[in-house]
């Protein structure tokens, strides 16, 4: 196949060029170190002021500078690790960031829920791994779950700004990079790792993840995985708010099954390091619709990671990656009939180049290209019922720069790319060039005290789905039409931020207005029954995908006091956003305002807190929406213990979520009306590190 020829003189291609350039630079530059942006280890604390704790700052590896956190106001940037890693894990990537400043999830029952930010969805937002595509189908529907394991994973960033341009230029809302380390970037001297194993109790949760990692002379070696098996899970009333008639105690089919393990390998100097990794994840959840089916999901994934530090003068660093992935998922009817089959078949390239500063600006360029083979076809007859075979491909440029003025720090990105979109069965076939930029200032008007804005224009192509769709989707009721000719989106995004960041009192906030020509969104119209006729009692909801002029805006605010450091700490925290259709009402699928207040102590071996959530209800409906969805209050606690044994770091830990056994319902969920989330949960393990 042409995709398979691709992938293996690509490798080919740059395995040449790895030892190629690794040669040259052993012979023409001195040894340098392994760049901090792609380096396991976090970045060396600064000194701390004798009043302050110290606390150790954290790298943002989709950054072309290994920015830290809490510098990033033109990359506004949220960073989840370690222990609030762990303790916000949930069964899917949209439940463990959901929680997250301007982060909201789709919440399609417990096996699939994908982030939203700041309103945006679905491929607004880009899901990364180790800063490559995941390349599955969760963009096409809410029902598809992500195909990546926050469980193994080291540390999960948000970003959005000028620094998301380098990934893709259809990430208007932002983009998440899943981070798990499983190429191997340094060497260490004695093996180390983590294992944890927890057990739940609102859906029997069993959970238990490993992550090791050692060496064999110049050779660096990974292996993680992990396994999760869940039962139905317990809601707090009936699945239809106040209807008797409807499921009570445990939500029917809302189980799930996973497991995943990865392996990797790389050859580690001086010069840098030439890595490969291998990864297979298997997902088998039920769908919490009145058909009760249920997916079964399968992904091989397979990784090139090169980085030459100095391969010639001007150069810091050459990055060369490639990224090949074999996904799958059948959707199932009850008795395990299969209905629809969906297949994408992605090959990804990028190339990196970090230059050195060059009349005070320094920056990072580069190229990009994708070839993915997507189709949606009939188990029964391979007929494309839904969405007909597509080959997409795609290249792009990018380039992003920053440079400091004195007190002010000013940042740019640019990205030029072209996308074509080629079905099968003699569709109209659709090419977009796309132009997307960003620009912005942090002005430091007085130490630890930033002033930032940014204006961004970013474009977007329409996906697959949302062109050639055609046929009844069975897992969300929905008889999905399409439109081919469909224009690319084109966002303007302006923010104004300002915050505080040394220091025992910390604060941020942001205003922001995006406004989006030719917004897609979906737009529902009746029932129909499974050929797309008009049925008053048809089994499918029709949607089509529509465009109109759109604009969301919003703020986001917290103050936090002592934050993670020895002590009492505490964080208020509230996120706001609203989106409009020009002349058409709402955008569907908004997410409530939400405030709220977390407390934290810790002392020697001791750590707890507690977190209080309210949504308010949220009534601004689309006008083909009929359910608002009631304010709730979720309050969460979490209680641990840490000893060392035997050298070995063990935590014993106890979580409590939704306290008050709330009837939570998540606005930005199509299911809203009948599925609720879980009722109170207590989650009780232990994790060892060495």
């Amino acid at each position: 196949m042409a995709i398979q020829r691709q992938l293996i003189a690509t490798a080919v291609l740059s395995a040449l060029a790895t030892w190629s350039l690794a040669a040259s630079a052993q012979t023409a530059a001195p040894a340098a170190p392994i760049d901090p942006a792609v380096s396991v280890t976090p970045a060396a604390p600064a000194a701390p002021a004798a009043a302050q704790p110290a606390l150790q700052p954290i790298v943002v590896t989709a950054t072309p500078f290994g920015s830290q956190e809490d510098v990033q106001v033109l990359t506004p940037a949220k960073v989840i690790a370690g222990d609030e890693l762990r303790n916000k894990l949930g069964n899917s990537l949209g439940e463990t960031l959901s929680s997250e400043l301007g982060v909201s999830a789709s919440a399609f029952g417990a096996g699939a829920s994908r982030p939203i930010i700041r309103g945006m969805e679905g491929p607004r937002v880009m899901i990364l791994q180790n800063g490559m595509g995941v390349s599955d189908v969760s963009t096409v529907s809410n029902d598809h779950a992500v195909a990546t394991e926050a469980a193994t994973a080291r540390q999960i960033e948000i970003l959005r700004g000028p620094a998301a341009l380098l990934y893709g230029s259809g990430a208007i809302g932002g983009l998440v990079n899943v981070v798990n380390d499983r190429i191997p970037t340094e060497l260490v001297g004695k093996p180390t790792g983590t294992v944890e194993g927890r057990y739940g109790t609102v859906d029997g949760e069993k959970n238990t993840s490993f992550s090791l990692d050692t060496s064999a002379g110049q050779i660096g070696l990974h292996l993680d995985g992990n396994y999760r098996d869940t039962s139905d899970y317990k809601i707090p009333g009936n699945a239809r708010q106040g209807d008797g008639s409807t499921a009570s105690g445990r939500l029917p089919n809302s189980f799930t099954h996973e497991s995943s393990v990865g392996l990797g390998a790389s050859y580690v100097s001086n010069w840098g390091y030439v890595g490969v990794s291998a990864a297979t994840l298997d997902d088998h959840y039920g769908i919490p619709t009145s058909e009760l089916s249920f997916i079964d999901l399968h992904q091989n994934r397979y990784d090139i990671d090169t980085v030459v530090n100095q391969p010639f003068a001007g150069i810091e660093k050459l990055r060369m990656r490639l990224g090949y992935t074999d996904y799958t998922h059948i959707e199932k009817q009850r008795d395990g009939t299969p209905d629809t089959v969906f297949s994408n078949r992605a090959v990804q390239t990028r190339w990196e180049l970090t230059h050195a500063p060059l009349a005070g600006w320094h920056g990072t360029f580069g190229v990009q290209t994708e070839q993915s083979n997507y189709s949606a076809l009939s188990a029964a007859t391979g007929a494309a019922e839904l969405t007909p075979p597509t080959r997409s491909t795609s290249f792009a440029g990018f380039l992003v720069e920053e440079r400091q003025f004195g007190q002010v720090l000013a940042s740019a990105g640019l990205r030029g790319e072209s996308v074509s979109r080629r079905p099968d069965a003699g569709r109209q076939g659709r090419d977009f060039n796309l132009l997307s930029w960003s620009t912005g200032a942090l002005w430091t008007f007085q130490p630890g005290y930033g002033l930032g804005l940014t204006y961004s224009l970013a474009q977007r192509a329409p996906t697959v789905e949302e062109l050639y769709s055609n046929g009844p989707h069975e897992s969300t009721s929905t008889f999905d039409i399409g439109s081919s000719q469909l224009k690319k989106e084109t966002s303007h995004n302006i923010e104004l931020s300002l915050q505080k960041t040394e220091g025992l009192v910390r604060w941020k906030g942001n205003l922001f207005r995006n406004k989006v020509n030719n917004y897609i969104y979906g737009r529902t119209n009746g029932q129909v029954d499974d050929s797309g006729a008009a049925d008053p009692n048809g089994e499918f909801t029709q949607r089509f995908w529509s465009q109109a002029d759109a604009a969301i805006r919003g703020a986001e605010a917290e103050v936090s006091y002592n934050w993670n450091g020895e002590g009492m700490s505490g964080r208020l925290f509230a996120d706001t956003s609203r989106g409009t259709l020009d002349n058409l009402g709402n955008i569907p699928l908004q997410p409530a305002t939400r405030y709220g207040v977390e407390l934290g102590y810790k002392t020697g071996p001791w750590a707890s807190g507690m977190k209080v959530l309210r949504a308010q209800r949220q009534d601004r409906l689309a006008s083909f929406e009929t359910y608002a969805t009631p304010s709730y209050t979720q309050v969460d606690a979490n209680l641990s213990y840490t000893q060392k044994l035997n050298g070995v770091k063990l935590t014993w830990f106890a979580l409590a979520r939704n306290l008050l056994n709330q009837d939570i319902r998540l606005s930005t969920s199509v299911l809203r009306e009948t599925v609720p989330m879980g009722g109170r949960n207590f989650i009780v393990g232990a994790r060892t590190s060495f």
